[in-house]
């Protein structure tokens, strides 16, 4: 459950950058790097590993979990806001579209190819130059893309226009499909977000008293 917990929690910090990225072109570096190191870290020792060993890393995926899917009326007094329907609808086709890569084989291999060969362009770049991010955004582009039922993005009209922001949201979709691979591989399921619901919450606020 905590692997199941850490995995989900980093597709909903992404489908929230994705938002981020979409409504005003930004998103941390810092932030950015982990996410898109998770991409290319394909031998983990364990699950926290892809996200650089740190829970710190995962923190607002957490936040986001409790938040998203916990009770609209919270037991701290606060007023959860209320659900928000485009976020929900990132983290399902992310979970929809890794089902589908999963059942074509040879676009796993085809996948498996084209991260090893972004691997080889870290000894000239930085994983969030441009050249990288670049690389990432035709990965999913060429691959993932074709699965069917496209992610459509919604945000500003002027950003989303911008190469810069949708190869920066095409490379964070694809390090959302990692994290959906992760999550079946650790046991996720769709019908885990309902029926293990509370499970998936407390043990991602026990995740954040860590």
């Amino acid at each position: 459950m905590k692997d199941q917990t850490i995995t989900f929690a980093v597709i909903c910090q992404i489908a929230h950058l994705v938002q981020q990225v979409s409504r005003n072109g930004q998103v941390d570096d810092s932030e950015l790097a982990m996410l898109l190191n998770s991409i290319i870290t394909t031998s983990p020792e364990n699950t926290l590993a892809v996200y650089g060993g740190e829970l710190a890393n995962v923190k607002q995926g957490l936040e986001l979990l409790i938040n998203h899917l916990g009770d609209s009326s919270s037991s701290n007094g606060k007023q959860n806001k209320v659900k928000d329907p485009e976020f929900t609808r990132y983290i399902i086709s992310l979970i929809n579209l890794e089902r589908r890569l999963t059942k074509q084989p040879k676009k796993l291999t085809q996948l498996g190819e084209r991260i090893d060969a972004t691997k080889r362009q870290l000894e000239y770049y930085s994983i969030t130059s441009e050249t990288l991010i670049a690389s990432f955004a035709s990965i999913y582009s060429d691959i993932i893309s074709p699965l069917g039922a496209r992610i459509q993005v919604t945000g500003e009209p002027d950003i989303l226009k911008q190469t810069a922001s949708q190869h920066k949201i095409r490379a964070l979709l694809l390090a959302g499909i990692r994290s959906a691979v992760l999550w079946r591989q650790v046991g996720g399921k769709r019908r885990t977000i309902l029926l293990s619901r509370n499970k998936l919450i407390n043990t991602a606020k026990e995740l954040l008293k860590q």
